[in-house]
């Protein structure tokens, strides 16, 4: 899963990629992007890896991409933009310090995400047009025709300001955006960067509307507490009279945000989580661990992460009844420890 920070330039976006991932923006990817890997903490595995005493302990991981700063006269942006159409979810960090406005950069925003889209957008109805001149099959010049047609209810929501992610649109009109993977559909939440001294941080919270996340956090301070000891960050917190922003709280919102949940398989091997959409089934689950075992999917046996740490064993899990055996289309829930039973 890509998470795709954007942010206008001198917001701290590259700080905050630094302390989310441990990675120094390297200068070279100023104009390309950056990425690399966060792990996703999960309290619950270590209770998990008490019980099996595993050989491996493996957390699921969020790709976070530090994309090219925004220009806040639009210019070069829509390009600039096009580098995380892929990403699964969009973190705008904007700054709130030396007199920076959140709200107005989020509204700045907005408007770039539409002029990409519809440039993007444009740009496909003109070539569908010189296709359908051109003497083509019938079923060809059909599925154009469809395509044309929900592109140009696109460019008329995008041009209204309608967030395409609220639209009303069917299943087949869906197929046809997921293709373009425009920026407007993505799930998004905010980051504010506030200054280092700022007392009243949840203040930031109404920049966005209510249903987009916003998450303020002081991201050049808590990247130097990041490089100090557990001593010298607890000495620094006291004699400062600041506390330190809970990393792994931010990370389990932009998972929150992008839409996935988390999941585990459990042994002596390994203990594991992993990455499923919400909503997603049990046969997608066993895809995302490896294509054989959704090829030769014959069930689940799942039982819960709360009842095995309560219990202290499988052998006892089994005992009281709590194994399930489910099905390919049992949706997987968060607490699901999940053991994929396959034929070879």
């Amino acid at each position: 899963m890509k998470i795709g920070l954007v942010g206008y330039q001198g917001s701290g976006k590259s700080t905050l990629f630094e302390w989310l991932t441990s990675v120094a923006p390297d200068p070279s990817h100023t104009h390309t992007g950056q990425s690399a890997m966060a792990a996703i903490p999960e309290p619950r595995i270590e209770l998990l890896a008490d019980i099996y005493k595993p050989k491996k302990i493996t957390h699921a991981t969020l790709e976070i991409v530090d994309t090219p700063g925004l220009s806040r006269t639009h210019e070069g942006n829509a390009a600039r933009l096009a580098l995380i159409r892929e990403a699964g979810c969009l973190v705008l960090v904007v700054a709130a310090f030396d007199g920076s406005d959140p709200a107005s950069e989020l509204r700045s925003f907005e408007e770039d995400l539409m002029l990409a889209d519809m440039d993007l957008v444009s740009r496909r109805i003109e070539r569908i047009a010189e296709s359908i001149k051109k003497p083509i099959p019938r079923t060809e010049k059909e599925a154009l025709a469809h395509e044309d047609a929900t592109l140009g209810m696109v460019l008329k929501a995008i041009e209204s300001g309608e967030p395409l992610r609220e639209a009303d649109m069917t299943d087949e009109q869906r197929k046809v955006t997921r293709a373009f993977r425009l920026l407007s559909e993505k799930p998004r939440m905010v980051v504010v960067n506030t200054a280092d001294d700022e007392d009243n941080p949840e203040r930031f919270r109404a920049c966005a509307p209510e249903e987009i996340p916003v998450f303020p956090v002081p991201a050049g301070l808590e990247l130097e507490l990041s490089r100090m000891s557990p001593e010298e960050r607890a000495e620094f917190e006291e004699e400062m009279g600041v506390g330190g922003t809970d990393r792994s709280h931010l990370i389990r919102t932009m998972l929150d945000a992008s839409g996935q949940r988390l999941f585990f398989t459990a042994g002596e091997k390994e203990v594991r989580t992993w990455l499923l959409p919400k909503g997603g089934t049990a046969l997608e689950a066993a895809a995302g661990i490896h294509t054989d075992l959704a090829r030769g999917f014959i069930r689940a046996e799942v039982m819960t992460c709360a009842d095995l740490v309560r219990l202290r064993s499988e052998r006892e899990v089994k005992a009281h009844h709590l194994v399930r055996q489910e099905s390919k289309d049992y949706v997987v829930q968060d607490d699901d420890i999940l053991l994929i039973r396959f034929s070879v």
